[in-house]
């Protein structure tokens, strides 16, 4: 299949050239050169604008848009839409707010213009792993897609699961869940840490993942980290934390919902962000650390400025 692709970072790259290593055809932008240059090396064309993008693909075209949520997000998908013609897709795969994907389709669709919003999960170990994809849209625009979700996904992992912002809503929901488990662990094996027992925690995370009810691919990541950096000594306890985190906590108190660990777990973070926090627990720095081991995030060695 032919698709064009905006946004050549961390899970972009790698989605590329998954893509790429089943021959579908794959027109790429990004504003920086070297990563131009990058996806040539396996087999993808590397364009330096939009309009050449369009030029490249045949209709009808389908671009998916990997960049950053907020105005890079609007502003790409706008000058985009501004190239492509009636029956032509957009499909965003970054974290976009779902509220804005239904307004989004709706502008597009004037414009006889198809919009996809696919909730993505992977990381930079997609490329190897896969990717799980949650979709929505239109059905039929889902189906005409499959063979690219297919290739991007581990087998089971893409699943159409519903209307315009359906996809987003439910990478939220998954993201929001996500804080929850990285909190718990972060202060169990933070208490363990500070026991006087002199506990191998790399050691224990391994156990856990060797039948114990909490084990989990973040517990894997937990025991890599604490192998590589038992006291987590390099790392700065500043936990960033995503738009979604956020929404997820806003949906909550707009619809009166009951969600006291994802609150929590987002409140724990900006704890872990205010001035006078110094280096931060183990349990934070575990967790900065953890956002690394999972998605190429930036782990600091001192507090930003």
């Amino acid at each position: 299949m032919e698709i064009g692709f905006v946004g050549l970072g961390k899970m972009g790259m790698n989605m590329v050239e998954r893509m790429r290593r089943e021959n579908h055809r794959i027109v790429a932008f990004d504003i920086d050169p070297d990563k131009l240059k990058e996806v040539s090396t396996f087999g993808a064309i590397g364009v330096s604008t939009l309009d050449e993008l369009a030029a490249h693909l045949t209709p009808p075209r389908a671009v998916w848009v990997m960049v950053p949520a907020g105005e890079p997000t609007v502003s790409t998908l706008s000058g985009l839409a501004a190239k492509l013609e009636s029956g032509d897709v957009l499909i965003d795969g970054g974290n976009t707010n779902f509220n804005d994907d239904p307004r989004r389709a709706a502008e597009l669709k004037s414009r006889g213009i198809h919009y996809v919003d696919v909730g993505t999960s992977g990381g930079i170990w997609g490329l190897k792993d896969g990717y799980c994809l949650m979709v929505g849209g239109e059905r039929e625009i889902y189906e005409r897609l499959e063979p690219i979700f297919n290739t991007l996904a581990p087998p089971g992992g893409y699943a159409y699961v519903g209307g315009h912002g359906a996809g987003h809503y439910v990478k939220m929901i998954h993201n929001g869940i996500e804080y929850g488990l990285m909190q718990a662990y972060a202060e169990g094996f933070d208490a363990m840490h500070r026991s006087s027992y002199g506990l191998d925690l790399a050691q224990i995370a391994t156990l856990w993942g060797r039948g114990g009810v909490v084990r989990s691919w973040l517990l894997e990541l937990i025991a890599s980290a604490l192998a590589n950096d038992p006291s987590m000594s390099q790392v700065h306890g500043y936990v960033a934390d995503s738009g979604e985190g956020r929404w997820i906590v806003q949906e909550a108190v707009d619809k009166g919902l009951p969600m006291p660990v994802t609150a929590l777990a987002l409140f724990a973070r900006f704890r872990s962000q205010v001035e006078d926090s110094g280096a931060g627990t183990f349990g934070e720095r575990l967790l900065a650390a953890l956002r690394g081991e999972f998605g190429g995030h930036e782990v600091l060695k001192r507090r930003p400025e």
